[in-house]
């Protein structure tokens, strides 16, 4: 359940700070006639996120059971490589993210109630169709016959919700580039559970080879009906009995990702050209204002 809870309120709170910004500079700007069309963006990418889950839930229903291993285990691996690409850009972003947003709200408060809707709508929506893909593979994942990896899912985004109002209040001040980086360590962990869970799908539906090659088989030591079993599951998507295929993938993606991931952030030119850019994008958010202000 740590982990399912820890996806909603890792990935929630990305969607919050984003619709935070958004609302708070239009707030502070005196453009409150702007806050219906970007409200309706926001409600569009969460319905299109709620409606996406639903048909990945229902959808794979009405498959056989070959299929439905195919479908879980591809997009298992989609799910892992969209999050894994979206904790690296958080992590590099994070920084100058309000001034990024400012720019582009700036641009569309310039062209009308349309572009506020499409500006509104692709920043929230491209964070509810990733949160939306990787929790169904999550859950699918540590699913148990219980609710309890959805309802950490719900607690989690509820959490992220809260954080996200007290952020606007002005109520709440942290670190958020070390938030989402040691979260975002965190969440590659869980990423590579869920990978490894992909590919066992996968050779359930035989697109795969090695099912009954087991790495080791420990079920007798940690029986997965155990309340230590459920939380190693629940946190790790830990299984006692893994193929060879399923421990080589998760140990080739865990140990190089989470090494680049947690490596510390060196101060050379590439540094250096994403602090110019950083630079740049706040000057121009500040000429946009300026001009719109004029």
């Amino acid at each position: 359940m740590f982990g399912n809870y820890l996806i909603g309120l890792r990935e929630g709170l990305e969607a919050s700070l984003v619709v935070c910004i958004l609302i708070a500079y239009l707030v502070k700007t005196g453009r409150r006639d702007a806050l219906k069309p970007v409200w309706a963006g926001i409600g569009v990418a969460v319905a299109l996120a709620l409606a996406f889950g639903a048909g990945l839930e229902f959808g794979s229903q009405e498959l056989t059971f070959e299929a439905q291993e195919l479908l879980g285990g591809s997009l298992s691996i989609l799910a892992v490589i969209l999050v894994t690409w979206m904790v690296f850009w958080m992590r590099r972003t994070a920084r100058h993210l309000k001034a990024e947003l400012h720019g582009r709200l700036d641009a569309a408060l310039r062209m009308g109630t349309g572009a506020l809707v499409a500006t509104a709508f692709l920043a929230v929506g491209r964070e509810g169709l990733e949160t939306a893909l990787f929790v169904w593979a999550s859950v699918r994942a540590s699913s148990d016959g219980t609710y309890a990896p959805l309802a950490g899912v719900v607690l989690g985004l509820l959490t992220a919700v809260f954080l996200g109002w007290l952020f606007y209040r002005g109520a709440l001040r942290i670190n958020l580039a070390k938030f989402f980086t040691w979260t975002g360590g965190m969440l590659v962990v869980v990423a590579a559970g869920v990978l490894a869970y992909g590919v066992h799908d996968l050779q359930e539906a035989r697109f795969l080879g090695g099912l009954g090659n087991k790495a080791f088989d420990i079920s007798s030591t940690i029986p997965p009906d155990t309340w230590y079993g459920t939380l190693l599951k629940g946190v790790f998507n830990f299984q006692p009995d893994p193929t060879v295929l399923q421990v080589t993938v998760w140990a080739l993606y865990l140990i190089p990702t989470l090494a680049v991931f947690l490596a510390p952030v060196g101060s050379g030119p590439s540094r250096r050209v994403e602090k110019q850019r950083a630079t740049e994008t706040d000057e121009k958010a500040e000429a946009n204002r300026a001009e719109a202000a004029g």
